[in-house]
């Protein structure tokens, strides 16, 4: 969609657009609220300084729309649609990358007690995975910082993914 387009959503379904890159109540409002942007780089930048402040309680509320890292995204709506495009490539790992993948999701919600976020776009499953073990030793503070900064990107990455300053011909 242009930017001119989403400048111009109303805004409950801007609401539900903006949702879909992050489920942070208070981020989407803001955005949906800063309109108009003009370019998707004032929108982009206005999407990261808001970001910037996210905490534990902005990271649990998104935390409830991701599928885990190599589990299947259930459902057919927006959100299911980009976790199942970002996770592309678990597909196709191996059957020892599958396994510690899981294990090691388990072993992190044993831990931090929430599912494992890491921007899969753009990511192999082994990436991902040596992701998931390097951060299983971080202290609580420093996980929900480096979860909060994931969760940035992938929001940023689905902005980019569906907001564009190019016009599309018919």
């Amino acid at each position: 969609m242009h930017i001119d387009e989403f400048d111009t959503l109303d805004p409950a379904t801007a609401r539900t657009v903006v949702a879909v890159w992050a489920a942070v109540p208070r981020w989407v409002d803001a955005l949906v609220a800063g309109r108009p942007y003009a370019t998707t780089t004032a929108l982009a930048d206005r999407a990261a300084d808001l970001a910037a402040s996210w905490s534990r309680p902005e990271l649990d509320a998104a935390l409830a729309h991701h599928p885990r890292i190599g589990d299947r995204p259930r459902g057919t709506g927006p959100e299911a649609e980009a976790s199942r495009r970002e996770q592309a490539s678990m597909s196709a790992a191996d059957a020892d990358v599958t396994a510690r993948m899981a294990a090691g999701n388990r072993a992190y919600e044993q831990r931090f007690g929430r599912v494992f976020l890491v921007r899969a776009a753009g990511r192999t499953g082994p990436e991902m995975l040596a992701e998931l073990e390097r951060r299983l030793a971080n202290d609580d503070a420093t996980e929900v910082a480096e979860a909060c900064a994931q969760l940035a990107q992938i929001a940023l990455t689905r902005l980019h993914g569906v907001v564009t300053d190019e016009r599309t011909t018919p």
